[in-house]
């Protein structure tokens, strides 16, 4: 598949050499080397039985014996290696989340199944924490943009939101710009491949989580053939996502809300549990983000005000049911304290996931430049999230559906003419079945994102979770069963539809 304006150019000039002189042939690009992986002790990223190494691919993969760039790698060896059967590689998703840290907190966590029988192996992606992570803005940057944001009183600027959003792009191309064609989705999943190759596997077993889906998408298209076993949980529509996404945005938009809305519903009818808002939670966080607003908290460390609160409430909804009490609980003290406790400002391991979470997601949609359309698009989603929607649409450029100021002004040559966005089809015809795990109050990846891909996929098994949170696997029993059977041996989920979300803790 030709994916490049470089390609499409080597194309057009190798028809005018074979019209010249037909005995001329093109020449194809050489398999990129296998990486050669020599595992050791990890030093505090991980302790034993954990082992790492560093994989060098290929920058670009357009000249595979060119450049490199080395990925971070972390390995736990299969529990029972007498009945080993392979290597279950992982990806947590973000953009911009580490497969290292995730392997590592997952791994103890998964199935006696899986562990005992499976080496588990993740990966950093590139661009991400400590494969060349990439470098845009700093704490500080990202302190004084939230500061300088207004979610809930004014009028929303969008010339004040797209200078915020230029000083963003400036400081990647500044910081990162050697990097910033390459980080995009295609080139990940052919790193994955280059890996499944050097720990030995034919074929690949996956588990991929939220943005973790897309690689798994892809990768499945690239090379249908060498697909043993993929689970997607938490599921992107990877259509919409890279060629609508303006519209994919506005289905985030609802279902973040949505969810803010069922945890302030279950917070006005337990009052005592929850502890925030005395019955009237609602009104309560409403009166509480419009007070950081005009008055934002100098702390140690930086600014805590309306945006830097609702991210992370945004964030925590992802926990599902389960963290309710305590996000209740967190409120109910920044409500006493003014917004002082016990919220922080943006911190350091928010601006490593927000830095590559734009970049990432820059390199792989395609996002008109047509400001007219982008005024509309914003005005229109913001109204969609009553709560949590100025943030997203004209806050700083920070995670997932708040992205469309920064990509509209991205760097022409690292979007529209990226070597690594992957442009093919979306069907992974030829390939397994792949199973699709979508939970319907998901608030980061809408459960329709679940159905979609499984309809676009040829051949797909849609398991639903009934709950709220971010991807089923280890919060539903009901779904790692089903998972775990599918990943060991291959048997498709017989029981669609999981109904076992745990209660909130405490009632």
């Amino acid at each position: 598949m030709i994916t490049t304006v470089r390609r499409l150019l080597a194309v057009a000039l190798a028809g005018v050499a074979v019209a010249a002189a037909p005995a001329a042939a093109q020449s194809p690009l050489p398999a990129p080397a296998t990486p050669a992986l020599a595992w050791g002790p990890c030093g505090r990223a991980a302790p034993a039985p954990f082992e790492c190494a560093t994989a060098a691919v290929p920058l670009d993969y357009d000249q595979p014996a060119g450049a490199t760039i080395p990925l971070a790698v972390v390995r736990r060896p299969a529990a029972t290696p007498a009945e080993r059967l392979g290597t279950l590689f992982i990806n947590p998703g973000g953009p911009g989340g580490s497969g290292v840290d995730a392997a590592v907190d997952l791994a103890p966590l998964l199935p006696a199944a899986l562990g005992d029988r499976f080496d588990v192996v993740g990966f950093d992606p590139r661009g991400v924490a400590r494969s060349s992570e990439l470098a845009c803005w700093t704490r500080r940057d990202y302190d004084a943009a939230f500061a300088a944001t207004q979610v809930v009183t004014g009028v929303p600027s969008l010339a004040q939101s797209l200078r915020t959003a230029r000083g963003f792009v400036e400081a990647c191309r500044l910081r990162s710009g050697a990097l910033l064609p390459y980080v995009g989705t295609e080139y990940v999943a052919r790193d994955m491949d280059l890996l499944r190759a050097a720990v030995g596997d034919e074929r690949l077993t996956y588990l991929g989580l939220s943005y973790g889906t897309y690689i798994g998408t892809v990768y499945a298209n690239l090379f249908p053939n060498r697909v043993h076993a993929v689970v997607l949980d938490g599921a992107y529509d990877p259509a919409g996502y890279r060629d609508r996404p303006y519209d994919y945005d506005e289905g985030q938009y609802v279902a973040l809300e949505r969810s803010l809305s069922h945890f302030l519903r279950w917070c006005s009818a337990h009052r005592r549990r929850c502890g925030f808002g005395g019955g009237r939670a609602f009104a309560a966080f409403d009166a509480l983000m419009t007070r950081l607003d005009a008055d934002p908290q100098r702390v140690a460390g930086g600014t805590v005000d309306a945006a830097t609160v609702e991210m992370q409430v945004a964030l925590m909804l992802d926990a599902g049911r389960a963290v309710w009490p305590l996000l209740g609980t967190t409120l109910a003290v920044a409500d006493r304290t003014g917004g002082r406790e016990p919220f922080g400002p943006t911190s350091a391991g928010l601006v490593a996931l927000f830095n590559p979470n734009t970049a990432v997601e820059c390199a792989d949609r395609a996002f008109p430049r047509s400001r007219t359309l982008l005024r509309q698009r914003l005005r229109a989603e913001s109204a969609l999230g009553p709560r949590l929607g100025r943030l997203f649409a004209y806050g700083p450029p920070s995670y997932d559906h708040g992205h469309a100021t920064a990509c509209t002004q991205w760097p022409r040559a690292a979007a529209e003419a990226s070597p690594s966005r992957y442009t093919g089809g979306f069907a992974a015809a030829g390939a397994p079945p792949v199973v699709v795990v979508g939970t319907t109050g998901d608030p980061d990846t809408p459960y329709p994102d679940a159905v979609a891909l499984a309809r676009t996929l040829a051949s797909a098994k849609l398991v639903t979770f009934r709950g709220e949170g971010h991807t089923a696997f280890l919060r539903s029993a009901c779904v790692t069963t089903q998972v775990t059977n599918y990943l060991v041996d291959l048997v498709l989920p017989g029981k669609e539809v999981c109904n076992d979300e745990a209660p909130v803790p405490g009632g």
